[in-house]
């Protein structure tokens, strides 16, 4: 059983988490999410804590952003697109009970102390930004991080508020290069 509370945004969602693992969960409704709701996730956070798990696309993001920003020590969990999709449909729901286990337990809480170890100039030094493969690196090195896919800008922030430190994040990169040159 699963201490925290999971948040999902839909029915479907739900079936999926409850195939993985044993756990209560809170459904947001999608983007129909409601102030009742977000006293409710309040009240799991400061009584068991919360995950939030949503979709790996622009609605989950932007749901997981409005919990986020209201509730605070939510836990971050998230699935990558390429495991969330079933004939283009992206979404947990679509995700196997393996691949979901693996994101809750790889769920980390938000740093809120305005930690600034990894910037800009870090992206390029990586090659997370400005070439031809940035994009499928971060999609990569954030799956394997557990920090999930998103913009350069973006990216920097979670690496930050996360709590990733340098060497689990160059140990990451490494395992990146070895399989870009085929060691």
């Amino acid at each position: 059983m699963i201490k925290e509370i999971i948040v999902v945004e839909g029915k479907d969602d739900i079936s999926a988490v409850k195939r993985a693992v044993d756990a209560e969960i809170i459904a947001t409704s999608g983007l129909g999410l409601t102030q009742k709701t977000i006293d409710l996730i309040k009240t799991a956070s400061a009584n068991r804590g919360v995950i939030i798990l949503t979709d790996p696309d622009f609605p989950g993001k932007k749901i997981r952003n409005i919990v986020s920003s209201q509730v605070k020590n939510c836990k971050h969990a998230f699935i990558p697109r390429n495991k969330a999709n079933k004939n283009g449909n992206i979404g947990v729901e679509n995700a196997t009970p393996d691949v979901i286990r693996e994101a809750l337990a790889n769920a980390r809480a938000e740093v809120t102390d305005g930690r600034t170890e990894f910037k800009s100039d870090d992206m390029i030094y990586y090659e997370l930004v400005g070439n031809d493969n940035a994009s499928k690196r971060r999609a990569k090195l954030g799956d394997m991080i557990g920090i999930g896919y998103c913009s350069a800008k973006q990216f920097v922030k979670r690496l930050n508020n996360y709590g990733i430190i340098r060497d689990e994040l160059e140990t990451a990169i490494t395992e990146i290069n070895d399989e870009e040159i085929g060691v």
